[in-house]
């Protein structure tokens, strides 16, 4: 979780890679309202997320529902966006705030491209953000410009879990 730029999307990719698990990008949950408000630089409201939340909820169930633990990228700005996320049935919902500084982030949005999300609503999402308390299943990794695979052993370091072998199972017992 976390303002855009932060590198969500590519950390939750690796992470989901390297724990084989499903991982949904959260951005392609939004209708194609929000997407063109938000591409005419116009920030969305509490009342235009909340049938995306309840979608990216009912997609963590549906996973865990198969017996699958799941990987997503989603900003979860507010406490009550991730309250309505850590709904989701069957599941432990946990978040990881990826933490940047604004003028690195204001540095990847100008040169991301086509993205929906510009600079220009950069401003608007620092304001909107409510960084997790202790009280919430989330832990807070702070961000630089290292590369990702440092970030993704952060994670795993700060949730507390085992970083799998890149290579596979071990074999050594194997003919």
């Amino acid at each position: 979780m976390g303002v855009s730029g932060c590198g969500k999307t590519t950390v939750a990719r690796m992470l989901a890679d390297r724990l084989g698990r499903p991982m949904a990008e959260g951005d392609s949950f939004h209708s194609a309202a929000n997407v063109a408000k938000m591409s005419a630089g116009e920030p969305l409201d509490d009342s235009d997320r909340e049938p995306w939340l309840r979608a990216l909820r009912e997609w963590i169930s549906e996973r865990a529902a198969d017996g699958d633990s799941s990987v997503m990228a989603c900003s979860a700005l507010k406490r009550s966006y991730r309250e309505v996320l850590r709904g989701a049935r069957g599941c432990r919902v946990r978040f990881v705030h990826l933490e940047v500084d604004r003028g690195l982030l204001a540095e990847r949005l100008d040169s991301r491209g086509e993205h929906f999300m510009t600079a220009a609503l950069l401003d608007s999402q620092m304001e909107t953000l409510e960084p997790p308390g202790p009280e919430e299943d989330a832990v807070t990794v702070p961000v630089g410009r290292e590369c990702p695979e440092r970030v993704v052993e952060a994670v795993l370091a700060a949730l507390d879990l085992p970083a799998p072998d890149p290579a596979g199972p071990d074999r050594s017992d194997t003919a």
